[in-house]
């Protein structure tokens, strides 16, 4: 008996992963819920905002039944995740959509670890509730060892639909924009400047930026926000419990449609452990900036006997998310401070000749980029022609906040240096520029001065390595994102540099990847700002397998409300 025992133990043991499944119910549905006091109506996924935390192992086999209670349709996309294009969940791209009344199972094999998300891809909806944390337990168990681990997903919550959302902004690109510079306040900073030079300095950088029809103060396209932490707002306290001198495992998601946040925790060092699901070298600094879409884990050791404040300032400063590290409930750390809003400056543009930035620049050097003055054209953002950097340089690839006080030490991409080296980095076997671009006065943004439905396809061969240059010609940060696929950022690491799904690429600036196109398909590409890609910041990396016809899809071409693609 004894041996047979053995002999069970052993073959368990030694059985592959695949033999590990798991099976999840979630439904998704219209729920009135409190949010800071007042009553809305979501979308919600099993009845919540955010939805329930999908906990997976690496290398099992999951089934996620999506059951649809909506008047419309849905779906839900699993961001960072490598699967079958056909289960990426992006509709009139990988698959239908789900119909109002019918179940849709997702099925695949997991096959990393980490710190992820999932929402819909379907419309608006996912900045009106869908969205959800996922953590996937690594086959060999975590590189940290920690007492608490927690989930820390910053989302923003708005009193309009987006589709009214998007119908002012057609309207009226700066509608959300109340600190338009006025002919006050040029008459208030003349009066203020000391001399001759500063006057004209000042009247320079209006011409300037008139020139360009865009306004300096516009860092975020849609305001009146407010900012959750695992669905609560600021007064709502989420709050995460600790014993003093424990390590704490937190894992930062930004699920919002708009925002980028700045996020700290006053009184601790953050330990960056983790990008985007990927461990990284560990890292300690004061704060970090978190793009929507991506993740950072993060590991703190509270001390001391009292609450800690989670705080998340918006980029315009309009506003914070805010949560609470505390060891008994029913603390509360003391509120944030909000930061002045910052002023975009031409320095921030790339642009070398000019004008005051109102953004602090991290210490990179930009001594071997090349870029060419802006030419000032009808076509608003995308009027800035930037001269092509060098394909192995990467330009300011992450601007950190612009107000921090001097000593802050604030998480740069160039920081960032991974740990698993079981993968080559191939050396890319040709060279795409992507051009960032946009049309502020339509209220419209694209690739390459093109919608989505004007060119929806970039076609590659399974297998080869591309270096993808994006070049952001527009005074936004673009957080882009790659669906089914690695995105290696070309960070000055070497062969440490990071693996991410997505990456920010900052006004004016430059950034390299590049990607293996290791799996075939018809894979997304798209800035995760909400209303970027609904009106054509959007495209599909198509990849083919060698010496085959394209993969097929549910349309070969655009379809108008197809994966957000309104436009």
């Amino acid at each position: 008996m004894t041996i047979i025992i053995r002999a069970v133990l052993a073959a368990a043991l030694l059985a592959p992963l695949s033999a590990f499944a798991a099976t999840y119910d979630l439904v998704i549905d219209r729920t009135d819920l409190a949010i800071e006091g007042q009553m809305r109506r979501v979308f919600s996924i099993n009845g919540q905002i955010a939805g329930p935390t999908l906990r997976w192992k690496e290398g099992e086999d999951v089934t996620v039944n999506v059951t649809n209670r909506l008047n419309e349709d849905t779906s839900i996309h699993w961001h960072g995740i490598l699967l079958p294009y056909s289960m990426d969940g992006v509709p009139m791209v990988s698959f239908a959509g789900i119909k109002p009344g019918a179940t849709f199972s997702y099925r695949f094999k997991v096959r990393q670890s980490g710190t992820y998300w999932y929402h819909s891809h379907s419309g608006g909806q996912e900045q009106e509730g869908m969205y959800a944390p996922i953590v996937i337990e690594p086959a060999r168990g975590e590189r940290q060892r920690v007492a608490r681990d927690y989930v820390v997903m910053f989302s923003d919550h708005h009193p309009m639909s987006s589709g009214a959302i998007l119908r002012k902004l057609k309207l009226e690109p700066g509608y959300f924009n109340d600190r338009k510079r006025t002919l006050p306040g040029l008459l208030r900073d003349l009066r203020a400047a000391r001399t001759t030079e500063e006057r004209q300095a000042i009247i320079s950088d209006r011409l300037a930026w008139g020139e360009m029809r865009m306004d300096p103060t516009d860092l975020a396209d849609v305001t009146g926000y407010t900012f959750l932490v695992n669905g609560r707002g600021p007064n709502d306290n989420w709050t995460g419990l600790f014993k003093p001198g424990e390590k704490v495992r937190l894992r930062f998601i930004n699920g919002s449609a708009m925002t980028v946040f700045d996020a700290r925790i006053p009184g601790l060092k953050l330990k960056v452990v983790q990008a985007d699901g990927n461990d990284v070298a560990a890292v300690d600094v004061d704060e970090f900036r978190i793009g929507v879409g991506e993740t950072y884990d993060v590991i703190v050791e509270p001390r001391e006997d009292r609450a800690y404040t989670i705080e998340a300032q918006s980029i315009d400063r309009r506003g914070f998310a805010r949560a609470t590290l505390a060891p008994r409930q029913g603390m509360t750390g003391p509120p944030p401070v909000p930061r002045p809003p910052g002023v975009l400056g031409m320095a921030d543009m790339g642009h070398q000749s000019g004008g005051h930035s109102g953004v602090k620049q991290s210490k990179i050097d930009h001594s071997r980029m090349d870029h060419a003055a802006m030419g000032h054209g009808a076509m608003g953002h995308s009027a800035m022609g930037h001269a092509a950097a060098a394909p192995e340089i990467s330009g300011l690839v992450h601007v950190p906040p612009v107000d921090a006080p001097a000593g802050t030490k604030i998480l740069n991409y160039t920081d960032l240096k991974r740990l698993d080296r079981s993968y080559p980095l191939n050396r890319p076997d040709r060279t795409i520029d992507i051009r960032l671009t946009g049309n502020m006065e339509k209220f419209i943004w694209s690739f390459d001065d093109r919608k989505y439905s004007e060119q929806p396809v970039i076609d590659f061969t399974q297998g080869e390595t591309v270096r993808l240059v994006f070049k952001n010609e527009t005074m936004m940060n673009h957080p882009i994102h790659l669906h089914g696929l690695w995105m290696d950022l070309e960070n000055g690491a070497g062969d440490a540099r990071p693996r991410k799904h997505v990456v920010i690429v900052p006004p004016g600036r430059t950034v390299s990847v590049t990607v293996q196109m290791a799996e075939v398909g018809r894979w997304p590409f798209h800035c995760h700002f909400l209303f970027h890609m609904m009106t054509g910041m959007f495209r599909e990396f198509v990849v083919h397998p060698r010496g085959s016809a394209p993969p097929a899809g549910s349309s070969p071409a655009p379809v108008a409300g197809g994966g957000h693609a309104h436009h």
